[in-house]
């Protein structure tokens, strides 16, 4: 059989000169290893088209650079090396190199008071590049958590003083008659509205060879007081309503928690935020936003 050289498409010239910003690939499975456990990765791997006579990148060198990546710990020192290995393999041919992970982190939680524990997952992701200006690495996580409306909890209270004035207007006021009062049905004559609410935070890593997924996630529910809880006993929902009513939250003052809390995070160079509170009163969603010098 006659032996023929292979050919590379990729390497003539351009029919349609001109630049590209971005050219590689997304959806790349990958597992890796973050926050002290493996995830199933999709990744995105791409580069700049400087060379306006280029036809196109070399994609399966992007890909096969992405070995150095399986089953190790992300660190922002590897992706600094994949990435200058992406600009190595496409010399005078692109000048930024790009690389981002997303997938669901999973993290093992306690319940408030019982001992039982789960899973819970926390979508993230994590961009990288690598262009003339630098070096930058950013973190995207969400995190889910309950927000009672202090509005409707006022409002609550209100109907149950009302309640409370008309029944006893003439039966004794006796510690015994209160708190039985207080157990029956008419003690909740009315209750606060709550949402599962989530925040999405993004932080940009400065000065530490290291991304601190877990570190990030545990101050955003420390910060808010009311995570989204997994296994959990009657006692645990119990502790759970007790949080909620004293984390009483409008998305306003669930924002500001977050921005004094990120604010004092150590190697980073700047945040963005949002929370929204996916209404139970309304159709709509309420949303806040803060950042800091992003």
């Amino acid at each position: 059989m006659t032996a023929f050289t292979l050919p590379d498409i990729a390497q003539q010239p351009a029919r349609l000169p001109g630049t590209l910003s971005w050219v590689g690939m997304e959806g790349v499975a990958l597992p890796v290893r973050l926050a002290g456990s493996q995830v199933n990765a999709n990744v995105s791997a791409g580069v700049s088209l400087e060379e306006a006579g280029a036809r196109g990148i070399h994609m399966s060198r992007l890909y096969t650079a992405l070995d150095a990546l399986e089953h190790q710990a992300l660190t922002p020192t590897l992706l600094h090396r994949v990435l200058a290995a992406f600009l190595e393999s496409h010399h005078a041919l692109s000048e930024n190199a790009y690389l981002t992970f997303s997938g669901e982190a999973l993290l093992k939680r306690d319940a408030l008071i019982s001992p039982l524990s789960g899973w819970k997952g926390y979508p993230f992701t994590l961009h990288s590049q690598l262009t003339p200006s630098g070096f930058k690495v950013e973190l995207d996580v969400s995190v889910g958590y309950s927000s009672t409306c202090p509005c409707s909890a006022a409002l609550a209270r209100q109907l149950i003083q009302q309640a409370f004035a008309e029944d006893f207007e003439e039966i004794p006021l006796t510690k015994q008659a209160v708190l039985a009062w207080l157990g029956s049905e008419e003690g909740v004559l009315a209750t606060p509205h709550s949402q599962r609410s989530v925040a999405h935070c993004s932080i940009r890593l400065a000065g530490n060879d290291d991304i601190p997924l877990a570190d990030f996630i545990e101050r955003i529910e420390n910060a808010l007081g009311t995570a989204l809880q997994t296994a959990v006993k009657r006692i645990d929902e119990q502790a759970f309503a007790l949080a909620n009513g004293q984390n009483l939250m409008f998305c306003e003052d669930a924002a500001k928690r977050l921005d004094g809390a990120l604010r004092k995070m150590a190697d980073i160079s700047g945040f963005q935020l949002k929370v929204v509170h996916a209404e139970s009163l309304h159709a709509h969603d309420a949303v806040a936003r803060s950042e800091w010098q992003w």
